[in-house]
């Protein structure tokens, strides 16, 4: 093997990227970390949940040390029409079980944490300084990195630069995205004390609640709301594809969606009194297997969102599992591709074979015609909510009139939307469930 400046290099530090140079440095080689935010976490933002198996996988006691906000016992979905909410709400001992437990995190702190891990291993961090470039060599093999007028090498480099995969298209030749597989997120956190947290959503001390929302969130777009309880702040946003939100005949705008959501009756009370101290956004990956681009290749892995690994099932919306697995994947790959002295595709080879055995490539596999069922499904996000407001207030609603039997107040309103069309449209979707 050539000199080189360092055994490796990783390109960003978010959960894919710190897991990553952690796994190199703790075996005993030399990384350097090149993160283009002026810190670890700086540009990073998700709604703010993580599953805590793969991270278990990697720093076992994590819980008494990492930046954790409260434990997610309590579920909620919710259909939304413009004016009415019906939601399912679900808490049970088993989501706080080990190995079943997922936490909500703010990222900044959490990835200065992970970062932290990977310095004290030994990773060396550049911060504040954007990569420009891969570079390669005469036959095509990644050696390194240039950062402004600065040309890093390293046998193996790792790229995971988020999903604005600007490095990867450029230097790599994986495909830039489809507008309908990805999405835009808009976030903001409101600082309320944790009694009150604990007391609007009936969650005892310390442990936390998640919630999803479909319909009128995005005004019937494809997309969804979450909410999610951090320590004594609630983090609130909303997801839209990104053909909705560049589409100039859209009457609705991302960001009036959002004050629109904030505003309806089933979520403005969640916030009533608190005070807005953050607003964020950025791009999600949500095209599932079918966007999961080449991930190895002479002298180079990609982890993270960079290879597309997030996952959005409606009811279940997972990335940073999926990242910290592929980091950690990565790291071990890149460990025994040095000790072997072989860097090449075929030396790095183990990484791909890992991925696929593991949960990450066969859980996107497994619902891979999720997502392109959700984008032709309209309805669910524009009718089916007010369809369930219609079938409810049916149900509850008493106004002294003798009561039809409930079938007879039911059928009409599903027959409206056409009977056979219904049910052929849920059973599109639990096939490709």
């Amino acid at each position: 093997m050539s000199e080189t400046d360092f055994d490796a290099i990783v390109v960003g530090s978010g959960c894919a990227g710190a897991v990553a140079a952690y796994e190199l440095a703790k075996a005993g080689k030399s990384v350097l970390v090149v993160e283009r935010g002026n810190f670890a976490g700086a540009k990073n933002m998700t709604g703010g949940r993580i599953y805590s198996h793969s991270l278990k996988k990697v720093f076992p006691d994590f819980e008494q040390e990492a930046p954790l906000e409260r434990k997610i016992t309590h579920e909620r979905m919710a259909f939304m029409d413009p004016a009415a909410q019906m939601a399912v709400d679900f808490t049970s001992p088993e989501l706080a079980e080990e190995g079943k437990d997922s936490y909500s995190v703010l990222r900044a702190p959490f990835d200065q944490w992970l970062a932290s891990k990977a310095e004290d291993a030994g990773a060396e961090y550049i911060c504040g300084i954007a990569v420009e470039e891969l570079l390669k060599d005469g036959a095509g093999r990644v050696t390194g990195v240039r950062a402004g007028e600065d040309e890093i090498t390293a046998e193996v480099t790792i790229l995971a630069e988020g999903c604005n995969t600007v490095l990867a298209e450029k230097c790599l030749g994986n495909p830039r995205p489809k507008p309908s597989q990805m999405a835009v997120g808009i976030k903001q956190v409101f600082e309320l004390p944790a009694a009150q947290i604990e007391d609007r959503f009936l969650v005892p001390e310390g442990e936390g609640a998640a919630m999803l929302f479909v319909g009128d969130c995005t005004h019937g777009n494809v997309g969804g709301g979450f909410l999610y309880t951090n320590k004594d702040s609630i983090s609130l946003g909303l997801v839209a594809t990104i053909s909705t939100a560049a589409d100039g005949a859209n009457p609705h705008p991302v960001y009036q969606m959002l004050e629109d959501f904030k505003g309806h009756p089933a979520v403005a009370p969640i916030i009533r009194g608190a005070k807005l101290v953050e607003h964020s956004g950025h791009m999600v990956p949500e095209g599932g297997y079918d966007m999961v681009p080449r991930y190895v290749f002479d002298g180079c892995l990609v982890a993270g969102e960079t290879a597309g690994l997030c996952m959005n099932m409606g009811y279940q919306v997972r990335g940073m599992d999926f990242a910290v697995a592929s980091g950690q994947m990565a790291g071990q790959a890149a460990v025994r591709a040095l000790d072997a002295g072989d860097t090449s595709a075929a030396g790095l080879a183990s990484y791909k074979t890992a991925m696929e055995s593991s949960f990450v490539i066969k859980d996107l596999e497994t619902f891979r015609k999720w997502p392109h069922t959700m984008e032709g499904w309209s309805s669910m996000f524009a009718d089916y909510p007010v369809m369930v407001k219609e079938v409810f207030n049916a149900l509850f609603s008493v106004d002294g009139e003798p009561q039809k039997p409930l079938m007879k107040r039911m059928m009409p309103i599903v027959k409206k939307r056409g009977l056979f069309k219904l049910a052929s449209e849920v059973r599109k979707a639990v096939k490709s469930l």
